[in-house]
């Protein structure tokens, strides 16, 4: 009996081990924080000058921490960190468009990362917090913190963008 129990065990452990599990697509990923926001658009790039309180008001408390407080998210949490989808990525408080999927790759340091930005769309700032020499990525229209960028990337630009998926809100080719 007891070899018979141990045996059924082991089947159901294998038989577990040889189900094929279909890859999860995530081809929306809607922002709920703009239908909130009255200052969120994709084609507005008028320059805002909105107070830290107001942006309170409006943001979830997250994202608030790192758009508007510099913070950032835990490495490899981020919903875009495995995400390979073609689209645009745009700033999750205003709406501004900041990367195209095409300059994503897998840097492996746990967040999205990108050989290139919309030059249009972000500006940079030296950050000497903690002790270390950076350079922040701010967005153009809004100031919001979306992250670093560093000299260690691929080519053809040799830049990595460091992003914090939370500032980031993807809108892929098949939605537009």
């Amino acid at each position: 009996m007891m070899r018979f129990l141990v045996s059924l065990i082991i089947l159901i452990i294998l038989q577990g081990c040889t189900q094929k599990q279909q890859p999860i697509k995530i081809t929306s990923m809607e922002n709920t924080e703009a239908k909130n926001n009255p200052y969120y658009s994709r084609t507005d790039t008028t320059k805002l000058n909105i107070s830290n309180e107001e942006w309170k008001r409006i943001l979830a408390p997250d994202l608030y921490a790192i758009s508007r407080e510099a913070a950032t998210e835990r490495a490899f949490t981020g919903k875009y960190n495995d995400f390979d989808e073609l689209g645009d990525y745009y700033c999750a408080v205003c709406g501004n468009h900041l990367f195209r999927s095409t300059s994503k790759f897998a840097s492996s340091c746990g967040w999205p990362s990108f050989f290139e930005a919309d030059k249009e769309g972000v500006y940079y700032k030296r950050d000497t917090t903690y002790g270390m020499e950076r350079v922040e990525v701010l967005c153009k229209r809004c100031d919001s913190h979306l992250g670093h960028v560093f000299d260690d990337g691929p080519k053809p630009t040799g830049l990595r963008y460091c992003m914090n998926s939370i500032s980031l809100e993807f809108v892929g080719d098949s939605q537009k």
